[in-house]
């Protein structure tokens, strides 16, 4: 990111040792950049905040699952019980078991869903693999069409190339760069503008549709689009009506029931700085003040401590 403009300061015992810089942009409902810091219009890989885009691309293309399953359809699931008993239900579907995932085997997110799974005296495993949700999405939307399940991963698999075109239409871009994500998928390029039109475009559409399913979705269930002790899931629970999606290397995307939508990446891939960053671009647009709103909750999401001898001593401080 040429721009890459300071967007936090950390800050211990009053003194500021270091920073986290990237971009952030706000958008109104009609599309239009309201405000933004730093290069919001070159194109970034959003990483796992693709997901929502592409559950309501495959939703287009026939996959017919609702709820909770839909929203983890569009997670990075922490691995807790409940995320890997709707994966399998989601292959379940379709006559599939977790033998045809091809997610990389992988431990549970979660610090104490981890713990839990290992001490259950389980091992890596492609269906505790964060991406496993959005995998098996995949296979349900090949065996609904008759494609084959063996290359879904494959970027000319009719799936992928259906994923690619509704994910430039929603972006309202082109994707100029595929690449292949940490979960073996193709990942698409957006700016952080056209992924803060694509969320927008989720919220706003017409009761009944994919994009719409998938909003009504994660409205519905957030702790399935991210995990119970998520502060994803936190502040959807805080904001009634938005969605939102963080993904590696510190990208985050968050829309508002009226549409305006924020989008950020943090340069150095510092996801300590995605909750401050996302609070304070949430307070600027005063959603804090708005009726519904938990504001106190909302505040405490954004503030994360700089900890000194196992107490906080200094914190993420924005600076926007």
């Amino acid at each position: 990111m040429a721009e890459a403009e300071i967007l936090v300061e950390v800050v211990r015992s009053g003194f500021v040792e270091g920073h986290h810089r990237g971009a952030v942009v706000a958008i109104s409902p009609d599309g239009s950049v309201d405000w933004s810091v730093g290069e919001v219009s070159a194109p970034i890989f959003p990483r796992s905040c693709n997901k929502p885009v592409q559950s309501a691309a495959m939703v287009r293309m026939g996959l017919d699952i609702e709820g909770e399953l839909l929203a983890l359809a569009s997670a990075s699931h922490s691995g807790e019980p409940f995320h890997l008993e709707g994966a399998r239900r989601i292959l379940a579907s379709v006559g599939l078991d977790q033998q045809a995932l091809q997610t990389p085997p992988d431990f549970p997110l979660d610090e104490i869903a981890r713990t839990e799974y290992v001490s259950a005296g389980f091992d890596r495993s492609a269906i505790a693999m964060n991406c496993s949700g959005k995998h098996a999405a995949m296979l349900a939307t090949c065996v609904v069409n008759g494609w084959p399940i063996a290359t879904y991963l494959e970027p000319d698999h009719p799936l992928q190339r259906g994923l690619k075109a509704a994910f430039s239409e929603l972006t309202s871009e082109p994707v100029v760069s595929v690449g292949v994500d940490g979960c073996g998928a193709p990942l698409f390029s957006a700016s952080l503008t056209g992924l803060a039109r694509a969320f927008s475009a989720l919220v706003l559409a017409a009761a009944g549709t994919a994009e719409r399913r998938v909003a009504d979705a994660i409205v519905a269930a957030p702790e399935f689009a991210s995990g119970s002790r998520r502060d994803e899931a936190a502040l959807l629970r805080a904001v009634p009506g938005a969605i939102g999606k963080a993904g590696a290397e510190a990208c985050y995307a968050v829309a508002l029931p009226d549409g305006r939508a924020v989008a950020l990446k943090i340069d150095d891939g510092g996801r300590r700085a995605c909750p401050v960053v996302m609070v304070q671009a949430l307070r600027r647009l005063d959603v804090d003040s708005e009726s519904g709103v938990d504001a106190e909750a909302m505040h405490r999401i954004g503030e994360v401590a700089v900890l000194g001898g196992g107490r906080p001593v200094g914190e993420l401080r924005p600076t926007f």
